[in-house]
């Protein structure tokens, strides 16, 4: 049994506060993934993309943030469903590569399988899903909504994107798109996202951007201000951690956006 699969069984004994079912979705390679039912009846559901980092801890359990969201979004009545795109592939996370062994093509297709896996289930509303990605998995993020395939999402919702890939598409996504950007970034810098949106914007699209002040890559965590210096695409190094003021003024934003296109 692989390290994915082994943290996902241990989860299933976990203590009832995750809350959280194991699942496959097929394909090559099959996902592991996290699925969180809201409760019965037909409800909206919310596909989270984890960033480098992966989607578990050194020790195995899903990373604090995408477990707190994953409870935010239960608490609005929205399914949540969580894939893994790296145990899959014999990673944990992919930040410190030189060479990325997982690319954001291969993420974008898992996101469109699991956006099919979603639609498929009676207790989804297939006309009410969203996408909420972070850092390497907003990118993913950005190449779903560019994807011909269906189904497509109702809103999406991108924290600090790398969105220089995305520049050189040309197509603009039907699907609403709300990026979450900090000023201060220096891993994934806000200016070609900003200038993503303009020219999607300039072909009809529905984007806003919110950029917080002070704010550097991962500003909606909790862990304190840091430099890494273990990322090879920025020898210089760049600054991680939470930032409180914009941390509560993005949840504001992504609950007005998501409560809005999921109503």
């Amino acid at each position: 049994m692989n390290r994915a699969a082994l943290a996902l069984a241990a989860l299933v004994c976990a203590p009832a506060a995750f809350a959280f079912d194991p699942v496959t979705i097929d394909g090559a390679p099959p996902l592991q993934a996290l699925w969180r039912a809201a409760g019965a009846g037909k409800r909206p559901a919310v596909l989270l993309l984890h960033g480098c980092g992966g989607l578990f801890g050194a020790r195995g359990a899903p990373q604090s943030r995408y477990k707190d969201y994953a409870s935010r979004f239960a608490a609005a009545g929205w399914h949540t469903l969580m894939p893994d795109s790296f145990g899959a592939r014999g990673r944990r996370e992919i930040c410190t590569e030189r060479e990325r062994t997982v690319t954001v093509a291969m993420r974008r297709d898992d996101a469109l399988r699991a956006l099919a896996w979603l639609a498929a289930r009676d207790d989804v509303d297939a006309a009410r899903i969203a996408v909420v990605g972070w850092s390497h998995g907003a990118s993913a993020l950005l190449a779903t909504l560019l994807a011909a395939s269906e189904p497509k999402p109702a809103a999406a919702v991108a924290f600090y994107p790398g969105c220089a890939q995305a520049l050189r598409g040309v197509a603009a996504p039907a699907t609403p798109l709300l990026l979450l950007l900090g000023e201060k970034d220096d891993w994934t810098p806000p200016a070609p996202c900003q200038a993503l949106a303009e020219r999607w914007r300039a072909q009809g699209a529905d984007v806003a951007v919110q950029t917080f002040a002070d704010a550097v890559h991962g500003f909606d965590g909790d862990r304190p201000l840091r430099l890494r210096h273990d990322i090879p695409s920025r020898p210089a190094g760049v600054h991680v951690g939470g930032n409180a003021a914009a941390r509560a003024d993005a949840l504001r934003a992504l609950d007005e956006f998501l409560m809005r296109m999921l109503k």
